[in-house]
């Protein structure tokens, strides 16, 4: 591709309202431009991107056995009443209506279109398993669309949906799915984990997340560099292996006039914070409940609503607190509260004595606080924290670290939630009528490309992995226009990478050096020739890699092969 002949719209400046790097490079690059909130055109630079991320993913798809389709994006209300998912979906669904006034939504996600074609296609078990998907555009009504694409109320997604006779045979297609993922970004030449997650709003059982790694991922992610575990802080177990110590302090007020926070109270008390127990108050089910983490760790709500009862949970308001332990808020704690007070422990918190908590009177905390002695045991024993790094790995081999993530692709095991809703069945070997089993399968496409830079970037600009780049290399010539010599060699170059199916882009606006360089460097293309007079004269050219500081030399009779050992290296 010739650059006179391409658009290329770079920006010295990043737009006002721009958070993330990659929503700052992308925009600068001229990648995208912004149409409206969350809504984005992608421009021919940032369209070749997307279209080679969502080429490596259709061809692996393919390669698992997937086969492609294409949904409806908007569907109609009455798929989504059958599910229930019209009511509870929330906001975040765009609904529109026909001029018959009929009811319809912008399609946030695909299972109830994909149930019914089942439904309607399906007959026998020995049409089965079968695995669809699509790579189509979404929309989600995002109360705050921010970050670029890494947010953006319309995106470009891959979901695919498999259907099974039994669990088993669910669970061989999800373990395919799985390593299709991991060969799509390990393709994409992206730092990515998967994780052990929550289902959220799909639903169904089991469920695991693919992230990018990047300090400014939105997702915790907690790891075991000894083994394979991973999983997202939301789900990821909390080891306890401490048993609760005798008591060997007695109960007794501490003064802490302004100390509400348990850093504060344990630097007051000169003693260590993981000495400290703090209450969190919340409602469910019009119930009052403490929940009793050590001060240094944090409720993990995910957890919280998994138990039983806690499913619509809430914290509960001051007024709440002063009503049902006549205190204010930062003095809060279990002891001698009314029976009606429901008392949920960690299992950390559950495991310690002579522990400091709020005395439920101002100004006061209490030490030497000990269970069966001075409080009754709790009502309920649970894992309801963050875990921490240094805690010891669920698998027992080794210590969880912490790392921040991009989500980018999650797979589920959705079993029957939509196919025993929308009475999607087939007759068995035996004649029998049996609901179908459901796996579904996801990945950002659009969301991958802002992943990608969060995770490669310089002062100078992007920097993108080869498979991913919109053009592999560029040649950049010095006074092409001036320079006979200069011209035909960058042309038969040019004419010679292209013969051997390189990607490459021939920046032949005769812009100055300075202006080249800075914009190959910004939209992150790989690799850079330079061709001018004075290496010419020695029968050189200069090469230089986007992730390298300097630049060689090379003979120009050896370019070619030179840039097609790089390419493939």
């Amino acid at each position: 591709m010739r650059a006179s002949q391409f658009f290329i719209a770079t920006q010295k400046e990043a737009p006002a309202d721009a958070e993330l790097i990659s929503h700052k490079l992308m925009v600068r690059a001229g990648l995208i431009k912004k149409l409206g909130s969350g809504l984005y055109s992608w421009m021919p630079l940032g369209l070749r991107v997307l279209r080679k991320v969502e080429n490596i993913v259709r061809d692996e798809m393919n390669k698992a056995g997937a086969l492609e389709l294409l949904m409806p994006a908007v569907q109609p209300r009455e798929l989504w009443e059958e599910t229930g998912r019209w009511a509870v979906f929330g906001p975040q669904m765009l609904k529109i209506q026909d001029r018959h006034a009929r009811d319809f939504c912008f399609g946030p996600t695909h299972e109830e279109v994909i149930t019914d074609i089942a439904r309607k296609e399906i007959n026998s078990y020995k049409q089965l398993p079968l695995n669809f998907y699509q790579i189509q555009t979404k929309f989600r009504d995002e109360i705050r669309p921010r970050f670029g694409v890494m947010r953006a109320r319309e995106f470009l997604m891959k979901d695919a949906y498999s259907f099974h006779t039994n669990y088993d045979c669910l669970q061989k297609t999800y373990n395919e799915m799985h390593h299709a993922y991991s060969n799509i970004f390990t393709r994409l030449g992206l730092k990515f984990r998967a994780v052990k997650a929550d289902s959220g709003a799909i639903g169904g059982d089991g469920s695991q997340e693919f992230h990018v790694l990047a300090d400014s991922g939105e997702d915790a992610l907690a790891y075991c560099e000894q083994s394979d575990y991973a999983a997202n802080v939301e789900l990821a177990e909390a080891v306890t292996t401490h048993k609760r110590s005798p008591a060997n302090e007695a109960i007794r007020e501490v003064d802490t006039p302004k100390q509400t926070a348990c850093e504060e109270v344990a630097k007051l008390l000169g003693v260590s914070i993981e000495r400290t127990v703090k209450a969190v108050a919340f409602v469910a089910q019009e119930k009052f409940y403490l929940a009793l983490l050590r001060g240094d760790h944090m409720l993990n709500e995910v957890k919280l609503t998994k138990l039983s009862g806690m499913t619509d949970f809430r914290l509960a308001t001051e007024e709440e607190i002063r009503a049902n332990l006549h205190c204010p808020p930062g003095f809060i704690g279990p002891v001698n509260v009314e029976p009606h007070v429901h008392i949920i422990a960690d299992s950390t918190v559950a495991a310690m004595s002579d522990f400091i908590c709020g005395a439920n009177k101002p100004k006061f905390h209490l030490a030497g606080v000990n269970f069966a002695r001075d409080l009754p045991e709790p009502s309920l024993v649970a894992d309801i924290r963050n875990v921490t790094a240094g805690d010891i790995s669920p698998d027992g081999k080794g210590e969880l670290s912490l790392c921040r993530g991009i989500e980018v692709g999650h797979i589920f095991q959705l079993r029957t939630k939509y196919a025993q809703a929308m009475q999607a069945t087939y007759l068995d070997e035996n004649g029998q009528s049996q609901v179908l089993e459901m796996g579904c399968y996801g990945i950002g496409v659009s969301r991958i490309v802002g992943a990608a830079i969060e995770q490669g970037n310089d002062d100078k600009g992007i920097i993108f992995p080869l498979s991913m780049a919109p053009f592999a290399v560029v040649i950049c010539p010095i006074g092409m226009d001036k320079s006979e010599q200069v011209k035909t060699t960058t042309l038969q170059l040019y004419a010679d990478l292209k013969a051997a199916g390189v990607d490459v882009l021939l920046d032949d606006r005769n812009e100055r050096p300075g202006v080249m360089f800075a914009e190959s460097d910004l939209i992150g293309i790989p690799h850079r020739i330079v061709i001018g007079d004075r290496g010419l004269a020695e029968g050189k050219v200069e090469y230089k890699s986007r992730k390298s500081p300097d630049a060689q030399a090379l003979a120009l009779t050896d370019t070619l092969t030179f840039i097609q050992q790089v390419l493939t290296a």
